[in-house]
């Protein structure tokens, strides 16, 4: 049987993901932070990471070049989650999924039954989604980055984004006016390695899930 590959994204996800694989007596090698390698191995010479995109995370898993990995709620969304088993919400990484304007924008009014509005995001399925279900007509604008942006300049009439803090919004004057979901990273596995390699991958998801409900109670 050969080892597993983990894959998963710099930042949030990874230090939050470090308790979890602690438990399960897994410890990376390098800082992914400060490594510029792609590979990094582990303590244990049957685990590797994968460090990638966070909306590559589970593509990876998908296809098989990773056997598990911790994506959020919105990428997966995003995804489709094709070929994944989601076995645990890890509650890391938390943080929410709202509709923000520019202070002073009848948000309200312009979501009336059968109104259109200009929404610039790069969660074009869970924001196509939201407002169907509102009546609300809307033309989606794909964006990558600086979502903030796009109001002040009149590309969109209002974004939809994650929010921690709200600062960020709160800098570029605009406002969170409607929240969509809450968004946390989740375990992901691809359903073909749970079978093959389940004697490796099944005490991980076990020590992963006694740390989430431990934290929990």
């Amino acid at each position: 049987m050969t080892g597993i590959t983990l894959a998963l994204s710099k930042g949030r996800i990874f230090s939050e993901t470090l308790p979890l694989l602690a438990a399960a007596g897994i410890v990376p090698d390098e800082e992914p932070e400060i490594s510029r390698k792609l590979v990094i191995e582990s303590n244990r010479p049957d685990v590797r990471f994968v460090i990638v995109r966070a909306s590559d995370v589970p593509t990876y898993v998908q296809y098989g070049a990773a056997d598990l990995g911790v994506a959020g709620k919105d990428v997966l969304i995003e995804h489709g989650g094709m070929g994944l088993y989601q076995p645990l919400d890890l509650d890391i990484a938390r943080c929410r999924m709202m509709v923000a304007a520019p202070e002073g924008f009848d948000y309200a009014n312009a979501v009336r039954q059968g109104a259109r509005l200009k929404v610039a995001t790069k969660y074009i399925r869970t924001a196509r989604e939201h407002f169907a279900a509102k009546g609300v007509h809307v033309d989606l604008i794909k964006l990558y980055g600086s979502m903030e942006l796009a109001p002040l300049v009149g590309l969109s009439d209002a974004i939809v984004d994650l929010v921690s803090s709200g600062a960020t919004l709160k800098a570029n004057r605009l406002l969170a006016v409607e929240h969509i979901m809450d968004i946390s990273s989740r375990l992901i596995v691809n359903q073909a390695a749970l079978k093959l390699k389940h004697p490796l991958l099944q005490p991980i998801i076990d020590a992963f899930r006694s740390v989430v409900e431990k934290n929990v109670c």
